[in-house]
């Protein structure tokens, strides 16, 4: 191993979910590794994947926040902040506004949700001369195909009597027409680029109510319901639209908002990579001796584009190991995530409760972090007690 007088630590992990954000989770480990080093570089690049904590890092190099308020998925108002780059594209980071982790729009039924407020966003934005839409998909409570979305930006929706109806799954059972010519004009001119790391299609096995509904709360007996529910929708709105999307990439991302948004003409990208782009995770590498990424719990599905999976991925292609430190770590998942990751650590000392393990979550990560730096640079003769 090269010997270096001062080490070069880079902390990329993602947010641990109802506990800390990503900027928290990386300077509790920064803490940690200061403990155990006398002379360390640390250089902190929190990351996302286009759910939760995704707004925050894509602003930690700089641009302007501005609130906003628009409906829930509940329909409730709410305050939700909005990113303004300083190329003048807008930050949308959906799950604000229709977020899993909102106690209230999940106290409603899944089937009285609406993706309207994501609608309402982007015309408030556009009323004030955006035409460039980066939007995060991850972390949405919401299923239904993106009707509200689409809804509030000017599709009309009626059934067999020819009235209208609310952009909810309960009211689309009832879709027969759809009129999609007073939709916002302005759409024409503006650019969105989706940040998602699901592939799945709109409908089916592997669609967006099929995999993702229950954690929305979609009870079994509703699955095969609501996943018609937006078959029909999806027949209706693409020749309406003229475009056909049910099958592309993404479209079953955030309960089929990807549908509507692969209507809307959106490029589609992984999450963590725009994350990764943005805050210049490749220029934080050069150089560098080590990598620690992480999550609140990481599983098989960290290997599918998350956050901390994208940063040893960089941090390979650049030849610096990375260590993965999680707030849980799936048994199951260890091999597999041991070929990718130059060790895989949990931050709890042994079986603790989850209110324990949430509440001092950032100083189980120091600890955690200090034990792992004292071993990974042993060699260098340069660790010391600083207690």
């Amino acid at each position: 191993m090269k010997q270096y007088p001062s080490p070069i630590v880079v902390i990329a992990p993602d947010s641990f979910k109802g506990s800390l954000s990503a900027e928290q989770v990386a300077r509790a480990i920064a803490v940690g590794v200061q403990r155990a080093l006398s002379d360390v570089t640390i250089r902190i690049c929190p990351m996302a994947d286009g759910g939760e904590g995704t707004l925050a890092a894509l602003m930690t190099k700089g641009g302007l926040r501005r609130e906003v308020s628009v409906r829930g998925a509940d329909g409730g108002m709410r305050d939700v902040s909005v990113g303004m780059a300083a190329d003048g594209a807008a930050i949308i980071e959906t799950a604000e506004i229709v977020g899993i982790t909102d106690p209230v729009g999940m106290s409603v039924p899944v089937e009285k949700r609406s993706s309207q407020g994501l609608g309402e966003v982007i015309r408030v934005l556009l009323d004030s001369g955006v035409r460039g839409f980066l939007i995060g998909l991850g972390g949405t409570s919401t299923n239904d195909g993106g009707a509200g979305l689409l809804a509030h930006l000017g599709l009309k929706l009626f059934d067999s009597q020819d009235r209208r109806l609310d952009p909810t799954p309960e009211h689309l059972l009832r879709l027969a027409r759809v009129d999609a010519s007073g939709l916002d004009e302005r759409l024409q001119d503006s650019s969105f680029v989706a940040m998602t790391d699901v592939n799945s299609p709109l409908t089916g096995r592997y669609g967006a109510t099929a995999v993702f509904g229950p954690q929305k709360g979609v009870k079994p007996e509703q699955v095969d319901v609501l996943d018609a529910l937006l078959g029909k929708f999806a027949d209706l709105v693409e020749p309406a639209m003229n475009r056909f999307a049910r099958e592309k990439a993404g479209a079953g991302a955030a309960g089929g908002l990807g549908f509507a948004l692969h209507l809307l003409g959106a490029s589609f990208e992984p999450g963590a990579e725009v994350v990764a782009r943005h805050i210049e995770l490749d220029a934080a590498l050069q150089g560098a001796d080590w990598l620690i990424t992480g999550e609140g719990r990481s599983d098989n599905q960290t290997l599918q584009g998350k956050a901390p999976f994208v940063a040893c991925s960089h941090a390979r292609e650049l030849g610096v190991p990375a260590t993965l430190l999680s707030g849980a770590i799936d048994p199951a998942a260890l091999s597999e995530l041991a070929g990718h990751f130059t060790g895989c650590f949990s931050s709890a000392p042994g079986p603790i409760s989850l209110e324990r393990a949430m509440r001092d979550a950032a100083m189980l990560l120091s600890d955690a972090a200090e034990q792992m730096a004292r071993l990974r640079f042993a060699t260098l003769g340069d660790a010391t007690t600083r207690r």
